[in-house]
Formats: structure tokens, sequence, C-alpha cells
């Protein structure tokens, strides 16, 4: 089964420092049907203006993914740990049993957008953790390349606290791909940018979104020059 959600019925949040799109429930936006994909609670496309962003503010019991698509994020919390991320870095943070951090654009000329993903721990009362971990961005060429995963894999992925790999690849025109999924599993398609078509009947653009359940194989074609994220959940 593929569900297909556009990107234009995201809910947007419009603050003027802040402009968010929320594909799951979050914050002012309730949907009942629509709090969670597997573990996967969160998914926001956030762009924050120059010296603006999110002051101290604390979690629990979430793992929290932040990936920068342009500009600079600034991350620091209650552990000490201070990190600046561009395209190409990813940060993960295990909140676990309570963190405070901020997350700020420290440039004083360039937006920053970057899409921040909240998922469910395997277990909860976990210590809270934080790392930064950067990728090959040409090793995304054309191929799937693993940037966070359950046990990581030394520097270039980040290691999460839960059975799912996220994936980021850029697809030349023309270009197909194949991802094999195990049986009752999951699989969240996102397009960054350009256009592909999902196994030849489904077409997406940019910011568009698929939850696919129940299907072990499917086919990625890129109709441009695109830019895509994968996710294999539980």
């Amino acid at each position: 089964m593929i569900n297909i959600y556009k990107a234009e019925n995201r809910y947007t949040a419009d603050h003027g420092w802040l402009k968010s799109n929320f594909s799951f429930s979050f914050a002012e936006y309730y949907d009942p049907a629509n709090m969670h994909f597997g573990p996967m609670r969160v998914l926001n496309d956030d762009v924050v203006q120059p010296l603006r962003g999110f002051g101290a503010h604390p979690h629990r019991e979430m793992e929290i993914v932040s990936i920068v698509l342009k500009g600079k994020l600034k991350h620091e919390d209650s552990t000490g740990r201070s990190a600046v991320t561009t395209f190409g870095g990813v940060q993960r943070m295990s909140a676990g049993t309570g963190v405070i951090h901020s997350e700020v654009n420290p440039s004083a000329a360039e937006e920053v957008n970057f899409l921040q993903l909240w998922f469910m721990p395997e277990q909860n009362g976990l210590s809270p953790s934080y790392e930064k971990t950067e990728f090959d961005v040409k090793q995304m060429k054309n191929k799937l390349l693993p940037i966070v995963a359950k046990n990581g894999a030394g520097e270039k992925v980040a290691a999460i606290h839960q059975d799912l790999t996220i994936y980021l690849s850029d697809l030349d025109e023309g270009s197909e791909l194949t991802f094999q999924q195990e049986k009752n599993r999951r699989i969240f398609f996102f397009v960054i940018e350009g256009d592909v078509e999902l196994n030849q009947d489904y077409k997406l653009n940019k910011r568009d979104s698929a939850r696919i359940k129940d299907i072990n194989e499917i086919q990625i074609k890129a109709a441009n020059k695109s830019r895509l994220m994968l996710i294999d959940l539980p």
C-alpha cells in the first residue's frame, strides 16, 4: 500500500522569523489520524531567518535528527555539547531522561533550511546524548547513502536508538533505483528536490511524501535532477 501526501497539504506555521511545514501533528496542528508512522513522530521542514532560532527548551524520551539542507544550524545543550552543521552533516540527539537544548541560525546574512525528524526510541530511560556526523555528499549520487542507522557506522553514519535507517540520494534525470524491503516493515519516502516516479504509477514532486506498507520492493525513477530521503522503519 502506498499513500501519497502532497506538499501543499502539509500544515504551515508562519511566525515571521520561522516558517515550518509539518508532515505530522505538531504544536498547534492536531490531527488524531496523523500522529505517527510506526516510530516516526515528526517531520518538520523549517526555515529560520538569520540570527534567530529556538531558544533553550526541554525534551524527553525522543530521538531527534536534524538534517541541514541550506545554511548553518548551531546546536547547544545541557550536556555541554555545541556544534554548527551545514549540508553534509547530521545532528542526532537522544533526549532520554531529559535534556535542554537550543537550535539557532548563527548566520547574520543567510537563512537556514533544515529537516527535523523525531522518532520514538526502542526503550525509555536512556541517558541523554548527542553526536554530529558528516557524510560524503558525492556518495549520494545515483544511490541510497545511509546517514543514520541503529548501529551507526563510525564517523559517517549517526547511531540512533531505534531499528531504522535514513538514506539520502541525488538522482540524475532518468536515473533509477530499486529498494528491497523486508516483510513487516515500512518505508517513508520524501522528495527534497525534483520530481520522481514510484513504481511507475505514482508521481511525486518537490516536498511530496509517501508512506508505504506491505510492499517488498519499490522502484524510484527521477523525472529530472532530484534529491530524496528514504527511511526504512519497523
